[in-house]
């Protein structure tokens, strides 16, 4: 299989790094310092179409696909995840629903409006109570037939892209009734912002992702109509399964341009700081860690472009989005816990990337699937049962 990229990808990349190098870099330390969302470099990164990169046109979107996202996720995140976790979680968790699950109608109220950055859609999966078991949620959607409604009840944490000016919704998981065996029928069901009794709480305070959007949200007695239910009632754990698979494709892309960046500042750290009378980069030592680096950041680009080709393809890629998410987070760690000691103490600087970098790598090995759920979906794959 052939993972070099055809003109139009190798295109849209190098329009990404640019606007990565030239508009984000020098702006983003400022916001991720005051914990605040980037607003600006948002909008731009609407105009540019990158949150309508998968879509098709008559939605708004720019006719591309997965390996497009991944590519412009990747470049994001060699400079900055807070801005690519934003048009991760923008499209692959808030628009990506309504486009897979959604009624024509549905579509077409919405898709433009994300496709474009003019609002941003969000993902209400996790809850205080369940978060790697999804199955266990404990949000309530009661049937109203008398007005035509949901009555939703309940709470979701650490929602991504859900209480920024320009959030226009959050697909929410909901128990909607209960099979004869018992067991909860989830559905999902879009709740636009501003609903009452819809309530955001304040940013949380976070290690990482410090100029990103992550809130708490609770809902009491939340009416919204019939109509805004998600593809089936009682397929939203499935729909939300196959939304997942997909994300850690778009994760994975993410954690290797992390891990990338750690290279490209230790690479140039090494050239430019001396000690001892030469470049640190002289030393054996450091040149064998950032060769390490390399390596493993290469490695998680394989990966992660050969799970988006199937994905691409329309053939099963569920272990290998399970491979690839595993693999390149773990190596962002790695890397970035390498460039933090190459830098030294300027590691420890809040001025330098790589502080930004150490701070960003852990939540890849945890949202969206930890490293131990991939561990077991991997092992499913392979033929073994819990």
């Amino acid at each position: 299989m052939d993972h070099r990229l055809a003109p139009e990808h190798e295109e849209l990349r190098r329009t990404v790094e640019e606007f990565a190098h030239d508009v984000v870099a020098p702006k983003i330390g400022d916001y991720y310092e005051r914990h605040e969302f980037p607003y600006e470099i948002v909008r731009e990164m609407g105009r540019m179409g990158l949150f309508g990169l998968p879509f098709p046109e008559e939605y708004g979107g720019m006719g591309g696909d997965y390996l497009a996202l991944g590519i412009a996720l990747e470049e994001l995140a060699r400079v900055d995840s807070s801005v690519a976790i934003t048009l991760e979680a923008g499209v692959s968790l808030g628009a990506m629903p309504v486009y897979r699950f959604g009624t024509e109608e549905q579509k077409r109220e919405w898709l433009p409006r994300m496709c474009s950055g003019e609002i941003l859609g969000a993902f209400g999966l996790t809850e205080p109570e369940g978060g790697s078991d999804a199955g266990g949620t404990k949000t309530t959607a009661v049937r109203d037939e008398a007005t035509g409604e949901w009555v939703i009840n309940g709470s979701k944490c650490f929602i991504t892209n859900s209480g920024t000016d320009i959030t226009g919704l959050v697909t929410v998981t909901a128990v909607t009734g209960r099979k004869p065996d018992g067991r909860p029928l989830i559905s999902s069901i879009i709740v636009p912002s501003g609903t009452p009794g819809f309530t955001v709480a304040a940013p949380y305070s976070k290690v990482g992702w410090n100029a990103s959007d992550t809130r708490e949200l609770a809902f009491d007695d939340v009416r919204v109509p019939l109509a805004n239910l998600l593809g089936e009632e009682g397929r939203g754990y499935a729909q939300f399964l196959r939304i997942l698979d997909e994300g850690r494709i778009a994760i994975s892309a993410l954690a290797t341009g992390l891990a990338q960046g750690c290279v490209d500042e230790s690479v140039k750290y090494a050239k430019e700081r001396h000690a001892f009378g030469r470049p640190i980069g002289d030393n054996q030592a450091i040149q064998f860690k950032i060769a390490d680096m390399e390596m493993r950041a290469h490695m998680a680009r394989v990966g992660w472009r050969d799970a988006a080709s199937r994905l691409v393809l329309g053939e099963p890629f569920k272990k290998e989005a399970a491979l690839a998410k595993l693999y390149s987070s773990t190596v962002a760690v790695d890397n970035a816990r390498e460039a933090t000691q190459i830098h030294g103490g300027y590691g420890f600087m809040n001025e330098y990337p790589v502080a930004r970098m150490w701070r960003d790598s852990k939540i890849l090995e945890i949202g969206e699937g930890t490293s131990e759920v991939q561990r077991m979906l991997i092992a499913r794959e392979l033929g073994f049962t819990a």
